[in-house]
């Protein structure tokens, strides 16, 4: 009785190994690479509307709150989350940097991550004032760095390169201008300069989310 018992015992655990070993690899978690063919027609500078594979982030050369120059050559090779704010903003913009806290103080000591926080009001928001603001929400240099420069070359990459404006979110602003960006998006970017998610800055949710993303793109 004793060897029967023991044999079927052996058994039982000579199949669960084998399934073990065998059983299929669960799949990778991975986040889907964006093209302006996959969103919103809105969102697309026209001329971009059919690219459907291909698109990276384009170059820039704007001024950080040190009057440092800083380009595109700054986060290749590198995963980083962009946003388009203004020091000034007493809605929307205090919530999302109040979230983007929380994402700086999780990768600040990572070498392989940037935040760049583009300015809509360059005008206001001299490198100066990008100074006062980022070291009073305790940006650590050449890890949160804001940016300002010429208002369309500003704009032309938040339209071309971003995808973050909308006919619909060019609202008047008095001084500011016509033409003016008011967007909750903060849009990440992987190694390769391309778009791999957006997330709604005012979103604690949302954030916990893009915090998770990034340490996927960190491993890949």
């Amino acid at each position: 009785m004793k060897r029967i018992l023991f044999l079927v015992i052996f058994s039982v655990i000579g199949i669960v190994v084998i399934y073990l070993n065998n059983r299929p690899a669960p799949e990778k978690e991975s986040l889907p690479i964006i093209n302006p063919a996959e969103l919103n027609e809105e969102m697309v500078d026209p001329e971009l509307q059919q690219l459907g594979l291909g698109h990276t982030i384009g170059n820039f050369s704007f001024l950080d709150q040190n009057g440092k120059t800083v380009t595109q050559d700054e986060v290749k090779g590198k995963v980083f989350v962009a946003e388009y704010f203004f020091t000034t903003c007493g809605t929307i913009c205090p919530k999302m940097n109040q979230q983007m806290q929380r994402v700086h103080a999780k990768f600040k000591q990572d070498n392989r991550f940037r935040i760049l926080s583009f300015t809509v009001d360059p005008d206001t928001d001299t490198v100066a004032q990008l100074k006062r603001y980022a070291d009073g929400h305790g940006a650590t240099a050449g890890r949160w760095i804001f940016l300002t420069g010429k208002k369309e070359e500003l704009y032309q990459l938040a339209r071309k390169s971003f995808f973050v404006l909308k006919p619909a979110e060019a609202i008047n602003q008095g001084d500011v201008g016509s033409d003016f960006i008011h967007t909750n998006n903060f849009v990440l970017v992987d190694q390769k300069m391309r778009i791999r998610g957006y997330y709604d800055g005012t979103s604690a949710k949302d954030v916990t989310k893009l915090i998770h993303d990034i340490g996927l793109l960190l491993a890949e």
